[in-house]
């Protein structure tokens, strides 16, 4: 039944016209009568504050200060994928009993008695006979310069190898909290074991199992003692230039654009997929507005190891969404849409931040033998198919290289950034769901019928909003209200979250 309000459902009911037609005292006392009826429901702490947050001014945006970063380091196959599943409670991390298998997505978001931080996974290079040490370093100083906290895992039956040996050097050197972890400790027997490891001079060992999760709750009771409320490294500053993250696959133009939107050669253009540490934000003037690009160093100087490209590249990618408040995804038009590209673009729509699409080289679509292959139509056709959940996304078409319609980006950028600060009025919103649920009911679940008692904005950044209902409401008919509001607000360029509270009637006494 729900199928009928799912993507492909399309409403041809004149809802905008109505809701322009509204008297706006109407739409207000209408609003505050149903807000007064939720008073007979079982509402808790959190729904108070947030009907008591909907009197804010509604200028006020309020910025999330980024949670603190937790990252794992160690040599392949010590079992930080397991302890990373340990700590979040489920299986996300890969694990195999193959060294190097960690892939893709490698910051989860975690939680420890009600404190929430960011868990960084840093398993994933490949290691070959030759460049395993040189490759667990580079990796662990860049994981070592994003986090506020470390924990470096062991293998407590191997003991300490030449490649801890490696990274152990590194930590040494850092100001940062770091915890020695004495990992596959399955017993109390066995805690012998980890005591050599006091000879690194990184402190105490903590002996856990993470397989069994032996030791794992005090080694977490230890560590948020010592990690930061609020991130030093991944913080947001108030005010400034708005802040962009480039973000794409490897060899898509990232730097080029950079290059050209700062109209002087600010990052070495190279064809080799890699990284370096400190990450560098650019103050750059485009469209006669100064911007923040941030986290620019990942594509700045050449480096010669393509070991760990994936992981380096996913890394980056977090760090730089932490920090920006848009991004802008370039893709290649002369190769098709792949999963990387996908999944980069749900890291933008996880992150909560506003997104433009650059589609670069497009000036290479005119040429001979693109054209013969139709390039074209198949470009459409990838994007129908494979970014239809990002079809609200401004498009712009460019070439980096040219700087052709790079002034078209400004634009995009402003509306994308505009509409991701959007808030809609509580009476305005109410008299929206009201018409909507008037000519478009939820289907029946099993008899009942799910009501919208309410509905609030609970915040910007992206525009999120909050539904009392008296049941849940299946999900096909949320992204119908999520396309409806679209269409009807001006929402291009930003995620919208529609949230549900499912909330019982008072019982009489």
């Amino acid at each position: 039944m729900a199928a009928e309000y799912d993507d492909d459902y399309e409403a041809n009911d004149d809802l905008a016209e109505r809701l322009d037609a509204l008297d706006e005292d109407l739409i207000e006392a209408r609003a505050e009568a149903l807000r007064q009826s939720l008073a007979d429901y079982e509402l808790d702490d959190d729904d108070a504050e947030l009907l008591a947050g909907i009197q804010v001014d509604e200028h006020g945006n309020e910025y999330l200060p980024a949670l603190p970063v937790v990252a794992i380091v160690g040599r392949p196959n010590v079992g930080k994928s397991q302890l990373v599943n340990r700590i979040l409670g489920r299986r996300e991390a890969v694990v195999e009993d193959v060294p190097g298998v960690t892939r893709d997505r490698v910051t989860y978001k975690a939680e420890w008695m009600d404190r929430r931080f960011s868990l960084v996974d840093t398993g994933g290079w490949e290691p070959d006979a030759k460049g395993i040490d040189r490759s667990v370093a580079q990796q662990s100083e860049i994981a070592i310069d994003l986090a506020d906290v470390i924990l470096f895992v062991v293998d407590a039956k191997v003991g300490a190898t030449s490649t801890d040996e490696h990274v152990v050097k590194l930590l040494r050197k850092t100001k940062k909290p770091v915890f020695l972890v004495a990992n596959k400790i399955d017993d109390a027997s066995h805690e012998v074991e980890a005591a050599p490891l006091w000879n690194l001079g990184l402190g105490e060992p903590h002996p856990i199992s993470a397989i069994h999760g032996r030791g794992v709750a005090d080694l977490l009771d230890a560590v948020m003692a010592k990690t930061p409320e609020i991130s030093a490294v991944a913080k947001h500053e108030i005010g400034g230039p708005r802040r962009v993250a480039i973000i794409g696959r490897p060899n898509v133009g990232k730097s080029s654009l950079l290059n050209k939107s700062a109209g002087e050669e600010r990052v070495v253009v190279n064809d080799l997929a890699g990284t370096t540490r400190d990450p560098v934000d650019e103050i750059v003037e485009v469209g006669g507005k100064l911007w923040t690009f941030v986290d620019t160093a990942g594509i700045r100087r050449r480096v010669h190891m393509h070991q760990g490209a994936d992981f380096y590249a996913s890394l980056r990618t977090s760090t730089a969404l932490e920090k920006a408040e848009v991004a802008v995804v370039v893709l290649d038009v002369t190769e098709p849409i792949s999963e990387q590209d996908v999944r980069i673009i749900d890291l933008v729509l996880e992150s909560g931040r506003a997104l433009v699409l650059a589609f670069n080289k497009w000036d290479l679509l005119n040429t001979p033998e693109l054209e013969d292959k139709e390039r074209r139509y198949f470009l459409e056709k990838e994007i129908e198919k494979d970014l239809a959940h990002v079809s609200w996304a401004p498009r712009v078409n460019i070439s980096a290289k040219t700087g052709r319609h790079l002034d078209k980006l400004v634009p995009a950028l402003e509306e994308a950034l505009e509409n991701w600060d959007r808030r809609i009025p509580t009476g305005k919103l109410n008299a929206f769901l009201t018409e909507l649920v008037a000519e478009h009911p939820h289907p029946l679940r099993g008899g009942k019928q799910p009501r919208i008692l309410f509905g609030t904005q609970a915040g910007t950044r992206p525009p999120t909003f909050v539904l009392f209902t008296t049941g849940f409401l299946d999900p096909g008919y949320r992204r119908f209200i999520q396309r409806r509001l679209r269409e009807v607000y001006p929402f291009e360029g930003t995620p919208v979250i529609v949230n549900m509270r499912v909330r019982e009637r008072r019982k009489k006494h």
